[in-house]
C-alpha cells in the first residue's frame, strides 16, 4: 500500500478491499490504512463511497487509532477527511464511540495526547476537533448521536472559548492559519469556537437565545477573559426561558465535570448553575453534591466564586431539606463574616440567618460563639443594610436557646446591650426598628423582666438609666473608683 500509487483507483481500492476481507488487520497497522484510505479519497474525488465498509470495520474495531490518526493527518479537516468523519458519525456500528473520543479531544485544550497502536504519539488538537464539529453541524441531517450529547459539546465548546482567549501555542496558531486558508475561516479560534457554539445553539432550536444574547452584547462579553463569566450567566438565564430540560442536562453534566477534574473553569461553570438551579430536582444526589462543590468555593480565594456560592445558597434556603443541611457551613459561613466586602458579609449574613432562624437549629457551640463575637463588630459597620442584618441575626442567635453555651453567650448579648440601645436611636429607620426587637429579645435572654418591660413600652432612658446604675454597681463590686 504505501508503495501503491492512490490515484490507480481500481488497483488501490482493490488491494484495501482484499486486505480487510482476508481478516481484520493487527492493531498496529491501522493508522497506516487510515492514511491511506484519506490519501486515497484525496486522489479520487468521484469515487468517494467506495472504502466506506472498510472505513467503518478499522473503526468498530479500533475506534481511538481512527480517531487519533484522522486528527492527526488531517487536522484542518479537508475535504476527504470529512468524507470519512461523515461516514464514521453516521454509522450506528461506530457514530458513539467515535463521538466520545472526539469529545475527549474537544475538551482537552489545547491538545490531548494519546499514542496510537503503531506508537505514534502525534497530539491531536482540541481546535482539530472543533473545526470537525463545525463541520458536521453545518450538514442538512445531524448524526443522532450528535443530537444525544449536545449538551457536553456545548460545555466543551464554552470552556474552549475561555482556554483560546487566555492562550494560543504556537502550534495551534499555525493551524489556525491553515483552516483560514482551507476553510476561509475568520478572525481567530476563540471567534471560531463562539461561532461553532452559535451553530449549536441553533441546532438545539435555540436561534432565539443566539439573538437575545447578541442584542445584549455577550457574544463579545464571552470573548474576554474578565468578563466571560457574566456572559455565561447571561447565556443560561436566556437558555433557561427557551428549554429548561436542556439547561437541566448542561447543569448535571457540569456537576459531574465540577466533582471530579480540577477546577480551570469552575467559575464560569459555577456561574451556569447558579442561573439554572431553580429549574434543578435536588432531593436525591444532586442536592449533595452541590451543597459539597458551594462549600467548597465559600472557601476560594477568589471573591466571584465566594459571591457566587452565596448566591446559589441563598436560592437553595427555599428547599426544606437543603437549608436544613446548610448547617454544615455554618463555620464557613461565619468567616467571610470578617471579610471586607460589604456584599460578601451581608449575603453570609442572610443564609446564616435563615440556617438559624428559620430552621430553629442549633450551631455548635462553639462556632455560635464565633459568630456572636462577629455580630457585634458588625453592628458599626459603614452599610446600613449590613448593620440591619446582623442585628437581626443576633436576635435570631439568641432566641434559639443553647444549652450547653448559654452562660457563654450570655456574656455577648451583655454586650451587645449598649451598642443596641445607640442604634434604636439610628435614623436609618429599618436599624433602629431591629435595634429595638433585639433588645427585647437580648432582655428576654438574660431574664431581666423589668429591662424587657422597659423596651417592650419604650421607655429607652430609662433603660439607659438601668444600664448606668448596673455599670456603677459593677465597678463597686469590683472595687474600681467610679
Amino acid at each position: 500500500m504505501e508503495n501503491c500509487d492512490s490515484s490507480t483507483t481500481n488497483a488501490s481500492a482493490a488491494l484495501l478491499n482484499m486486505l480487510v476481507e482476508e481478516g481484520l488487520p493487527s492493531p498496529k497497522q491501522v493508522p497506516a490504512m487510515v492514511k491511506y484510505i484519506h490519501q486515497w479519497l484525496m486522489a479520487n474525488e468521484s469515487d468517494e463511497h467506495r472504502l466506506d465498509r472498510k472505513l467503518l470495520d478499522l473503526t468498530e474495531a479500533q475506534p481511538t487509532d481512527v480517531v487519533m490518526t484522522l486528527l492527526s493527518v488531517a487536522p484542518s479537516c479537508d475535504r476527504a477527511a470529512e468524507t470519512m468523519w461523515k461516514t464514521i458519525l453516521c454509522s450506528s456500528r461506530t457514530a458513539e464511540s467515535v463521538q466520545l473520543r472526539l469529545l475527549d479531544v474537544l475538551g482537552s485544550w489545547p491538545e490531548h495526547s494519546t499514542c496510537t497502536s503503531d506508537g505514534d504519539t502525534t497530539s491531536a488538537f482540541a481546535l482539530a476537533a472543533t473545526v470537525v464539529m463545525w463541520k458536521i453541524l453545518q450538514v442538512p441531517c445531524i448524526p443522532q448521536i450528535v443530537m444525544k450529547i449536545l449538551p457536553r459539546v456545548f460545555v466543551h465548546l464554552l470552556f474552549q472559548v475561555l482556554f483560546s482567549t487566555l492562550d494560543t501555542p504556537m502550534e495551534v496558531d499555525k493551524l489556525w492559519k491553515e483552516c483560514q486558508q482551507q476553510h476561509g475561516f475568520a478572525a481567530s479560534p476563540n471567534r471560531f469556537a463562539v461561532q461553532t457554539l452559535k451553530s449549536l445553539l441553533c441546532q438545539m432550536q435555540g436561534e432565539r437565545v443566539v439573538m437575545a444574547v447578541g442584542r445584549k452584547c455577550g457574544w463579545d462579553t464571552l470573548l474576554c477573559v474578565d468578563t466571560h463569566h457574566y456572559a455565561v450567566a447571561l447565556l443560561a438565564r436566556e437558555m433557561s426561558c427557551v428549554s429548561p430540560p436542556l439547561c437541566s442536562r448542561i447543569f448535571r453534566y457540569l456537576l459531574q465535570l465540577l466533582s471530579t477534574q480540577e477546577p480551570r473553569w469552575d467559575l464560569p461553570a459555577l456561574a451556569f448553575i447558579v442561573e439554572v438551579l431553580k429549574y434543578q430536582d435536588l432531593s436525591g444526589s444532586s442536592g449533595k453534591r452541590v451543597l459539597q462543590i458551594l462549600s467548597r468555593h465559600l472557601q476560594s480565594e477568589c471573591r466571584e466564586k465566594r459571591y457566587l456560592a452565596l448566591r446559589a445558597l441563598l436560592k437553595l434556603t427555599d428547599d426544606p431539606l437543603l437549608a436544613r443541611r446548610m448547617c454544615s457551613l455554618a463555620e464557613s459561613l461565619v468567616q467571610l463574616l470578617e471579610e471586607a466586602d460589604g456584599e460578601i458579609v451581608r449575603m453570609a449574613a442572610m443564609v446564616l440567618s435563615f440556617v438559624v432562624f428559620e430552621n430553629n437549629s442549633l450551631i455548635a457551640s462553639p462556632i455560635a460563639l464565633q459568630l456572636a463575637e462577629a455580630l457585634l463588630t458588625l453592628f458599626e459597620h459603614d452599610t446600613s443594610q449590613v448593620q440591619q442584618v446582623s442585628i437581626l441575626l443576633f436576635q435570631a442567635l439568641v432566641t434559639i436557646q443553647l444549652e450547653k453555651e448559654e452562660k457563654a453567650l450570655k456574656r455577648q448579648v451583655l454586650q451587645s446591650l449598649i451598642p443596641l440601645f445607640i442604634h434604636c436611636h439610628d435614623k436609618n429607620r429599618c436599624v433602629a426598628q431591629a435595634s429595638w426587637e433585639t433588645l427585647h429579645c437580648a432582655a428576654k435572654f438574660l431574664q431581666r423582666n423589668h429591662l424587657k418591660k422597659l423596651v417592650r413600652k419604650k421607655k429607652l432612658w430609662k433603660f439607659a438609666e438601668c444600664l448606668v446604675r448596673r455599670a456603677w454597681k459593677h465597678q463597686a463590686q469590683a472595687g474600681e473608683a467610679p
